[in-house]
């Protein structure tokens, strides 16, 4: 069972949307590799027509605990507190929101399409209008309609059917497959907005590129022994 889309798939996909903005949104996922957050949350003026970017804001809420006597951070399993030993039943919560903006370049081809759909439909503000689980329908119902089979997670080894965020994965296994350096993965950990550069070089192991090379090097010497 495969791990995740091909290119030839990602044009299936989007030739089987029923209307320009579907295959606007398809596009945008598979061609810039964003969250769906992310691209729901786009707006006209995110868009520099001109310089050919797009400016993504992405915004996280992590919930963080802390002991109400001495202020010290705790571990989701902490009953007392590791510094002065205080029982932490009643631990102070606290949720920050982190907001990291990227700006990304998109291709041409891509940037005529949401040109043209921005003008003729007028769009302001927001460019779909849509939520989550509609634009997870679309993705969906144009994977049912082009025929695409389901997907195996690489990690956990359960199957899911094509969602955005498959798309999103395919990005960046394709450009693994073209780039598989220290630069082009710390690109690539740019461009995807990852904080951590180990969920960058998952990617590396899933397009299957590293092992293969890795093998093919063990039988590379000829007749010794």
């Amino acid at each position: 069972m495969k791990t995740y889309l091909e290119q030839s798939e990602l044009k299936q996909l989007e030739e089987r949307a029923t209307c320009v903005r579907d295959r606007l949104l398809i596009r945008l996922l598979a061609r810039l590799g964003c969250r769906i957050s992310e691209a729901l949350a786009l707006r006209v003026e995110d868009i520099d027509f001109e310089a050919g970017t797009i400016t993504i804001l992405h915004l996280k809420s992590r919930i963080s605990s802390y002991c109400p006597k001495c202020g010290a951070r705790l571990g989701k399993s902490h009953k007392f507190c590791p510094i002065c030993g205080h029982s932490v039943e009643k631990a102070v919560v606290q949720e920050k929101e982190h907001r990291r903006v990227r700006t990304l370049p998109i291709d041409g081809d891509t940037l005529k399409m949401l040109a043209d759909f921005v003008r003729r439909d007028k769009t302001k503000g927001l460019i779909f209008g849509i939520n989550r689980h509609r634009a997870w329908q679309i993705v969906r119902d144009c994977a049912d309609r082009a025929g695409l089979p389901p997907l195996v997670n690489p990690e956990t080894s359960r199957v899911h059917n094509v969602s955005p965020h498959r798309l999103r994965d395919a990005f960046a296994v394709h450009a693994v497959k073209l780039d598989d350096s220290g630069d082009g993965l710390r690109l690539l950990q740019e461009h995807l907005g990852h904080a951590s550069f180990n969920t960058t070089a998952k990617y590396r192991k899933v397009s299957g590129k590293e092992h293969k090379e890795w093998y093919q090097k063990l039988w590379e010497e000829k007749g010794s022994g």
